[in-house]
């Protein structure tokens, strides 16, 4: 896509949400066509980040803060019906990056939906895989500034076809957009897909090789008591992760729970455990724990502790992410204490977070499998506004 398209597209988003009425979760129109009432709804958040030091160890820098952009975002909703629609874009990646997964980063989400039933959607285009609970979370919604090493342990985005089913034997709202535990509800769930090489994650190659591009498969399953529990357990595996046909088979197992205590208090716990990174013989468990508390009604404290630990020909090593920090949300749409009105509150917020780093981080047995992880310790910063 050329940049004046884009601009193009900026420009048209920006014009059709001064025309709008609405303001909750977005800025919604509705219309009636052809009998059939829809409803398009624009949405979209940035987040202007800071950060004091490299991460890395031995890399120093003589610039003391380092400013940046983690997320530039844009996109819109289409319900008609039983069909939904849904576009969302990231003006932070590059737009002449060779295409991936079959289309180009800048688009995150595309794609469109049919709602049969709560218990069976079809979703087909480019969506979050059903494999790595924290990866579902979305990113303005996220408890630390970063989702950390083990989010390169998911498949990341997709593209092809997935059938999913929510609030199986219980009740909750199911509106066809679902990619992970969006909202509270209770019972069973599902989610199975097939997909185009899954380049986009951190353990998948692009194929160099004839026969080497394989079809991604995931599963999970998952049961929900309201906001008191969440748990999943999700699977899946991508044929020659290395691009070429002599390359191991990229498998991941991903475990999931979420809990949330109703008086502001929130648990998660999430492992992996892969083999086969980028084709090679090269194994990984990661254990992420994280714990977040309000202080205020407006002040959070979070915690997340990421460990990893690697099997790379035969050669071992650890590695420790530990992000101690603080949420602040200065403009608050309520002050309740749920996940779902925090949800809401995240229209503004202001995080700040110390990064300790554990582990093998240097010498001649260091942490050499994942370069997303830290291996020096930094202070990261962040403010996100949401519509």
């Amino acid at each position: 896509m050329k940049k004046n398209s884009m601009i193009k597209l900026a420009v048209s988003a920006a014009t059709l949400m001064l025309m709008t009425t609405s303001a909750n979760a977005g800025y919604t129109m509705k219309k009636k066509v052809g009998g059939v009432d829809t409803k398009l709804t624009m949405f979209g958040f940035s987040q202007i980040t800071a950060q004091n030091g490299t991460g890395k160890a031995g890399a120093d820098t003589d610039q003391n803060v380092k400013f940046g952009a983690d997320r530039i975002r844009l996109g819109w909703k289409y319900v008609a019906g039983k069909v939904r629609g849904k576009v969302f874009l990231d003006f932070n990646q590059a737009t002449d990056k060779k295409e991936d997964v079959g289309m180009r980063r800048v688009i995150k989400d595309a794609f469109i939906s049919y709602v049969a039933d709560p218990a069976f959607v079809v979703k087909a285009g480019v969506i979050k895989t059903p494999v790595g609970m924290g990866f579902t979370i979305p990113g303005w919604n996220l408890d630390v500034i970063k989702r950390g090493f083990d989010k390169h342990l998911a498949f990341e985005r997709g593209n092809g076809l997935m059938i999913s089913g929510r609030a199986i034997g219980g009740s909750g709202k199911v509106n066809g957009f679902e990619m992970g535990h969006e909202r509270p509800m209770t019972g069973f769930g599902y989610d199975v897909m097939i997909a185009n090489q899954t380049t986009r994650g951190g353990s998948i190659v692009e194929t160099s090789e004839s026969g080497a591009k394989k079809n991604a498969y995931m599963g999970r399953l998952h049961y929900d008591q309201g906001e008191a529990l969440h748990l999943e357990v999700a699977y899946g595996t991508n044929p020659h992760a290395g691009g070429t046909v002599a390359s191991e088979d990229f498998n991941a197992l991903n475990i999931g729970l979420d809990s949330h205590f109703g008086n502001g208090m929130n648990v998660k716990v999430e492992y992996y455990d892969v083999s086969g990174i980028k084709g090679k013989k090269h194994d990984m468990q990661t254990l992420a724990l994280t714990y977040t508390a309000y202080v205020t009604d407006s002040f959070e404290v979070a915690i997340k502790s990421i460990n990893g630990s690697e099997d790379k020909d035969g050669k071992e090593a650890d590695i420790g992410n530990h992000f101690v920090g603080f949420n602040w949300y200065p403009s608050q749409v309520n002050t309740g204490k749920s996940r779902s009105a925090k949800r809401k509150n995240n229209q503004h917020v202001v995080k700040v977070n110390y990064v300790a780093t554990t582990g093998d981080k240097d010498g001649a047995n260091a942490w050499q499998g994942n370069k997303k992880a830290y291996t020096d310790d930094l202070i990261l910063a962040m403010y996100q506004f949401k519509f």
